[in-house]
């Protein structure tokens, strides 16, 4: 009998438990600059809310035109949808034995990148090329380095799936989300008239989550909007540096987005020890182009923004460059100064020899540090549906420790 009521009492701490830490419940309101829109019939959905929407550059505006209106973006998810999105983010239960989320690769406190040259997979092992930053994302149509995903749903794909990032496989991460309680509670929240979880809902969400990192209320958007008190004289002088027509920054890092979202190539040097990076040259070959047209990216990369770029260190797709001073410098050696003699590269028509100053180039780096926006940073749970501890900022430190002893 004494044995019996000690079986209850412990089922009923362990249910306790349970119910305590199950506590979860997805917000009904947007994020920060983002407006509950009412659709008839359907359920309210966020839709982003900027300055931007109010400029019109239809017409020719110019190399670095302040008053430029954004791209198409994605938006329409509902306050559900995002919400999961963001638990999903930073959950290490998407890999495959539940020691990395993509927050450890896209860590927010380093603009959404990770500090890394190349980022360290589930193996221990460096993966071929850094971590890009996840700010305004929504507006981009070429993801990855290589341009290779189109959508954001594709993207999460990749590093999901692949065997030396999170390594997990679709039916491994279905299983164990399925059987999960709080999180089946949750995708019901929200997808309400779907009737069982699937893979799209997870890549849904977090698209969802991704397309409201949204980075555009930094200085120098208060200097573009008309308040010029916003930026200092050194950090004028070097935005009219960077969109002069003999630095030529702008042309491909256009504003407000700081980039074109287009593949240049420009000769960048490969991680030390490593081949050759053919970059985009794949991607068009996958994609079934002719040999000649893809050879005419071999080499090439998606132009990356330059929002919070002080916060993004080490720099270009093979982490070669820890300041931003040193990527300046790069572009101003001259064309094709960091080429191999073997490579023949079809180099961007702007890149080539501004013989620029050292004090104009330190001028466009203090610029730079103008980009950065935080205000709209989502919030980091504390803990996670799975259970599993959210992965800290030290965990890439730690994981580069380890495999270097």
């Amino acid at each position: 009998m004494r044995h019996f009521i000690l079986i209850l009492l412990l089922m009923f701490f362990s249910n306790a438990k349970a119910m305590a830490s199950d506590t979860f419940t997805l917000v009904s309101h947007c994020p920060p600059s983002f407006e509950l829109i009412k659709v008839a019939n359907q359920p309210s959905v966020c839709h982003l809310v900027n300055l931007y929407q109010f400029y019109d550059s239809v017409q020719n505006r110019g190399v670095g035109g302040l008053h430029t209106s954004l791209p198409k973006h994605r938006d329409g998810f509902t306050p559900q949808q995002i919400d999961l999105g963001r638990y999903l983010f930073f959950d290490p239960l998407l890999s495959k034995d539940g020691s990395l989320s993509c927050a450890s690769c896209h860590q927010p406190d380093k603009g959404f990148s990770d500090g890394l040259d190349r980022s360290i997979g589930i193996t221990g092992e460096k993966v071929a090329r850094s971590a890009p930053s996840l700010w305004n994302v929504a507006f981009l149509d070429k993801l990855f380095w290589d341009g290779r995903a189109t959508t954001l749903e594709q993207q999460a794909q990749g590093p999901l799936f692949s065997p030396v990032e999170m390594g997990n496989t679709p039916d491994h991460l279905l299983l164990s989300l399925v059987n999960n309680k709080v999180y089946e509670r949750l995708f019901v929240e929200a997808f309400p008239k779907q009737i069982k979880l699937t893979l799209a809902q997870v890549y849904r969400a977090l698209a969802a989550f991704q397309s409201t990192l949204i980075s555009l209320n930094s200085r120098y958007d208060h200097y573009a909007q008309g308040y010029h008190k916003a930026l200092s004289k050194k950090e004028i002088a070097g935005l009219n540096i960077f969109r002069s027509f003999v630095a030529r920054c702008a042309e491909c890092h256009q504003p407000p987005l700081f980039t074109n979202n287009q593949i240049a190539v420009i000769g960048s040097p490969d991680p030390k020890g490593m081949p050759f990076d053919i970059g985009a040259q794949k991607t068009y070959q996958d994609l079934g182009v002719s040999t000649e047209k893809a050879q005419k990216l071999r080499g090439g990369f998606k132009v990356p923004t330059l929002r919070n770029i002080v916060k993004t260190a080490p720099y270009m797709h093979s982490g070669r460059y820890e300041k931003l001073r040193d990527v300046v410098k790069f572009y101003n050696d001259g064309r094709g100064n960091s080429v191999p003699k073997n490579e023949k590269l079809l180099l961007h028509w702007h890149i080539w020899e501004p013989n620029l100053t050292d004090e104009e180039l330190d001028l466009i780096v203090t610029f730079l540090g103008t980009l950065t926006d935080e205000s709209l940073m989502p919030q980091i749970p504390k803990k996670s549906p799975s259970g599993l501890a959210i992965v800290d900022k030290s965990y890439q430190i730690n994981r580069v420790s380890q495999k270097t002893k």
